[in-house]
C-alpha cells in the first residue's frame, strides 16, 4: 500500500528517456540501460549511503560531545559520570574535521534494535558530592547532550507559540541534561519540583521514525527524537533490570532526580518506533528549521547582495571614468594638465612601487589562496559532495583545499612582486607560506592551551597539530614555492600610463581625509551587516 518513489529520492536512479528514435536503435538503448541499471542504482555520493534494517538488527547509538551556548565550551560525555559501556569506551572520531570541530564520538551503552520496544536499565551510579556538582554546574550552564543515530543527530521536539496564537513544533539539535527548578521549563509544574534546584535528565525515551517501501528491503530510519525525563527511580530489592523498577512507566508526575547533594542516580531508557512518510532523501530536512539555531538566511543573502550591488556600481563609476582619463593622459603632454585638480594630479604615481612591497605581495597572495579555498569549497557543497551526513566532510575539504591553494598563491604575489619591481622573490615566497599562516597557527595555539586548562574537547590533540604542521611545511609551502617560480617567470604587460620620475608632494590632509578613518567608514556596511546576522546565529 505504499507509493513507489520517484527517481529523484530514495532509488537514486538515473532518470531514462521516455522515447527512443530512431526505432532502430531501441534494443541498443534498452541493452545499455540493462548494463548500466546495476551501477546508476546503486550510485550514491560517500557518507550518504543509506541502511536498510530488518526485524531484530542492532541500532547503534552513538554519543557525541556536551555542548551549551553560554560558555562556548564542548566536553566530551565521558567527562560527566555517565554508564560507560560493557566493552569499554572506543573512539568513533573519523577525520580530521570532526576533531578541529570538537566532536568526540564514542560508542554508548544504549542497546537498541529495530522494532522492539522495551524499557530498560542503564545502570546504577552512586552520586559522591563531586560528581554531584559536575552534573549540577553542567546543568546550569544549559548543556545539551549530542547523540547520533545512522548518522542522524538526536532532536528534542519543541512547540512555539506564535504572536497570532497558532502553535508551531520546532526542533533543537541534542536533548538538555537537566533544568533548574522554578523556570519556563515544562516540568517545573511538577508538584515535586524545588525553585533553584538542579534536576537531571536520567531518563530517555528514544522516538525512533522509520520507512519502507516496495523500491528496497527493510526498513530506513528517517528519523531520530529524543525525549528527556527526569525520575527519582525506586526499585525493590537488588535492581537487576527495569522489572525490578517501582517507577516504570515513567511519567512527569513521579518525584524527580535532583542532583543538589550526594546520593545515587539509576539511567534509564525506552523505545518507540514510528512509521513516517519522510523518505530517507529529505530525512535532513527536519535540521534545516531548528529552533534558536537557525540562521536568518534570507537576512544574509539579502545584505550580502545590497554590499556587492554597492560595490558593483562604484566599482563601474570608477572604471568608466579612470578609462577615459587613462586614455587623455597618455596623449597630451604635461603642459596640459595644468588645469587637473585634485585625485587626478597623482595619475603618473598610480604604478609607482609602495613603500612595503613584499608584505603588500604576501597579503594579496594569501588573499587569493583563501578566495580559492572559499570558492571551490562552497562549489562542491552545492554540488552535494559535502554531505551533511558525512561529519567533518567540510572543514576537512576546506582544510585540503587550503593546502592544495597554494600554488595560486605562490603565482600571484610573485607575479605582483615582480609588478612592483621587487628582485628577491624568495623572501616573498616565504612571506607568502609562512607570515599569514603562523600568525593563525600561533593565535589556535594560545587558544589551544586556555581550552586545555578547561579541559574541553576543542582543544586540538597534540598529534593532530602535527599533522597540520606536517601538512603545512610539507605541502603548502613546497606549492607556494612552485606557484611562485611560474608567477616570476611570467611576462608582464605594459603599463596603462606612464609613471613619473620623481613623485608628486600631496598635501596635508584633513582629519577625515587620513587613511584609518577611511578605512573605517568604508568597512562599516560590510561589518554591519554581519554583525547583526552573526548576533542571530
Amino acid at each position: 500500500g505504499h507509493q513507489r518513489p520517484s527517481p529523484d529520492t530514495d532509488s537514486r536512479r538515473w532518470p531514462g528517456p521516455r522515447t527512443m528514435r530512431p526505432t532502430s536503435l531501441a534494443p541498443r538503448g534498452l541493452l545499455a540501460a540493462a548494463l548500466l541499471s546495476p551501477l546508476a542504482a546503486g550510485f550514491y555520493l560517500p557518507g550518504v549511503a543509506p541502511r536498510e534494517y530488518t526485524e531484530g538488527d542492532k541500532v547503534d547509538i552513538k554519543v557525541n560531545k556536551l555542548t551549551s551556548t553560554m560558555t562556548q565550551l564542548p566536553y566530551d560525555f565521558y567527562s560527566l559520570p555517565f554508564c560507560p559501556p560493557k566493552d569499554g569506551i572506543q573512539n568513533a572520531v573519523e577525520n580530521l574535521g570532526e576533531v578541529l570541530h570538537g566532536s568526540v564520538i564514542h560508542n554508548s551503552p544504549y542497546e537498541v534494535y529495530f522494532g522492539t520496544s522495551e524499557a530498560k536499565v542503564l545502570c546504577r551510579v552512586p552520586l559522591a558530592p563531586a560528581n554531584a556538582k559536575k552534573f549540577a554546574k553542567k546543568i546550569r550552564e544549559d548543556y545539551r547532550v549530542q547523540l547520533i543515530m545512522d548518522n542522524l543527530p538526536a532532536a528534542t521536539k519543541m512547540y512555539r507559540e506564535m504572536a497570532d496564537g497558532t502553535v508551531i513544533t520546532m526542533y533543537d539539535r541534542g536533548y538538555a541534561l537537566g533544568f533548574v527548578g522554578g523556570g519556563e521549563h515544562p516540568t517545573s509544574a511538577n508538584q515535586h519540583v524545588k525553585k533553584g534546584v538542579p534536576y537531571l535528565h536520567n531518563h530517555l525515551r528514544f522516538i525512533i521514525k522509520f520507512h519502507k517501501d516496495q523500491s528496497f528491503t527493510g526498513a530506513r530510519i528517517v528519523g531520530f527524537e529524543v525525549e528527556p525525563l527526569s525520575v527519582k527511580h525506586q526499585y525493590k530489592g537488588q535492581l537487576t533490570d527495569a522489572s525490578s523498577l517501582t517507577t516504570v512507566p515513567v511519567g512527569p508526575d513521579l518525584p524527580l532526580q535532583a542532583v543538589d547533594g550526594p546520593g545515587e542516580v539509576v539511567f534509564t531508557y525506552d523505545t518507540k518506533w514510528e512509521y513516517s512518510e519522510i523518505r530517507w532523501a529529505s530525512r535532513w530536512d527536519l535540521y534545516l528549521y531548528m529552533g534558536d539555531d537557525q540562521v536568518h538566511w534570507f537576512s544574509i543573502i539579502n545584505s550580502l547582495a545590497i554590499v556587492l550591488l554597492l560595490t558593483g556600481i562604484v566599482a563601474m563609476i570608477m572604471m568608466r571614468t579612470l578609462r577615459r582619463d587613462l586614455s587623455r593622459y597618455n596623449e597630451e603632454d604635461k603642459e596640459d594638465l595644468q588645469e587637473e585638480s585634485g585625485w587626478k594630479l597623482v595619475h603618473g604615481d598610480v604604478f609607482r612601487p609602495p613603500p612595503l612591497p613584499l608584505l603588500l605581495s604576501a597579503s594579496a597572495g594569501t588573499g587569493v589562496q583563501l578566495f580559492f579555498m572559499a570558492f571551490i569549497s562552497i562549489l562542491c557543497a552545492m554540488l552535494g559532495f559535502l554531505s551533511p551526513a558525512n561529519r567533518g566532510g567540510l572543514l576537512t575539504a576546506t582544510v585540503l583545499l587550503y593546502v592544495l591553494m597554494g600554488i595560486p598563491a605562490g603565482y600571484y604575489s610573485a607575479y605582483l612582486y615582480k609588478s612592483l619591481k621587487g628582485a628577491d622573490w624568495q623572501k616573498c615566497t616565504l612571506a607568502t607560506a609562512l607570515f599569514y599562516p603562523s600568525c593563525v597557527f600561533a593565535l589556535i595555539f594560545l587558544l589551544n592551551l586556555f581550552m586545555w586548562g578547561k579541559g574541553s574537547s576543542a582543544a586540538l590533540p597534540f598529534g593532530t597539530m602535527v599533522a597540520l604542521l606536517a601538512m603545512w611545511f610539507g605541502i603548502s609551502v613546497p606549492l607556494v614555492f612552485l606557484g611562485a617560480f611560474f608567477g616570476y617567470k611570467s611576462k608582464l604587460p605594459d603599463a596603462p600610463v606612464r609613471t613619473n620620475e620623481i613623485p608628486r608632494q600631496i598635501p596635508e590632509q584633513e582629519w577625515y581625509m587620513q587613511g584609518p578613518f577611511n578605512i573605517l567608514m568604508g568597512g562599516v556596511l560590510p561589518f554591519g551587516a554581519i554583525f547583526i546576522e552573526l548576533f542571530f546565529i
